[in-house]
């Protein structure tokens, strides 16, 4: 479980709601009591739910969810009805309704990408970048994880990956043996992973004993010339592709038999329609 904490959730809702809804409280419903509902209009892979709820609580609505995060909906699914204030319900419904589309799209997408993965890897991992709309880090990765992907690298901090752009501020850019000792060195405990922007840089990591090289937009001739250089050469080393990964490209790249893809694709999926009801109870 990614953790959310309560600043995130009242911004949310600060975001939209700070001073109320005046058309509510101009027709003198603010204290009627009422009832929400939130449906799925297309189905798929749904998330944000977990979110939507914390944010109700806030206003002191009270939820019954019909769903978790990650589960496969049939279209006009309900997932949330909310009793509470027909003003709070009034103040939560765009909020709400907002986190449960932009989420549930980013779900949906990794999902279908990951069935196609599993297709022709059963064992692979679609790995989901750090490359995440500008303060949308939380949600998102909430999101990929719902869908059935793994977090590629939250931040800089928690892995070693060498990029041409550090090895170009180096003393000796195409030394890899020394950068890559160096770097094994230096962080003992962690695996080295190296981005390769061709098949030349590729075989030099190889034969200098990266764990995991990572390909730049290689053409997927070349990526399966590399699988079969590793295994000629008996290397321990994997490969991982990233760099124009989509949903309709993946298949493509899923078999040349690397079962690491990497992409940020999931982050611009068009948001699931959700359709919201308030009713006065």
């Amino acid at each position: 479980m990614i953790y959310l904490p309560d600043s995130l959730i009242d911004q949310l809702l600060l975001d939209d709601i700070q001073y109320g809804d005046l058309t509510t409280r101009s027709l003198g419903l603010h204290s009627q009591q009422g009832t929400m509902t939130f449906t799925s209009k297309e189905g798929g892979c749904v998330s944000g739910i977990a979110i939507a709820e914390r944010m109700l609580a806030k206003l002191g609505i009270s939820t019954q969810c019909f769903f978790q995060d990650g589960q496969i909906v049939e279209p006009q699914s309900l997932l949330i009805r909310a009793s509470g204030t027909v003003e709070a319900l009034h103040q939560g419904w765009k909020a709400v309704q907002n986190i449960l589309e932009w989420c549930g799209g980013i779900s949906h997408y990794t999902h279908q990408m990951v069935n196609i993965l599993k297709q022709y890897q059963p064992d692979g991992q679609l790995a989901c970048t750090r490359k995440t709309i500008p303060n949308t880090k939380p949600l998102a990765l909430t999101a990929i994880i719902a869908g059935g992907a793994i977090i590629h690298r939250a931040g800089s901090a928690e892995s070693i990956l060498l990029f041409t752009n550090h090895r170009n501020c180096l003393t000796e850019p195409n030394d890899w043996r020394s950068h890559i000792q160096t770097l094994k060195t230096a962080a003992p405990e962690k695996q080295i992973i190296v981005e390769a922007d061709n098949r030349e840089q590729a075989v030099l990591a190889i034969e200098a004993g990266a764990d995991i090289i990572q390909l730049d937009k290689l053409p997927t001739k070349q990526i399966e010339q590399l699988q079969s250089i590793i295994r000629a050469q008996n290397k321990s080393c994997r490969l991982s592709i990233a760099g124009g990964i989509n949903l309709q490209t993946i298949a493509e790249y899923a078999q040349t038999g690397v079962s690491l893809l990497v992409t940020s694709a999931p982050y611009y999926a068009a948001p699931r329609d959700i359709k919201v009801h308030i009713f006065k109870q």
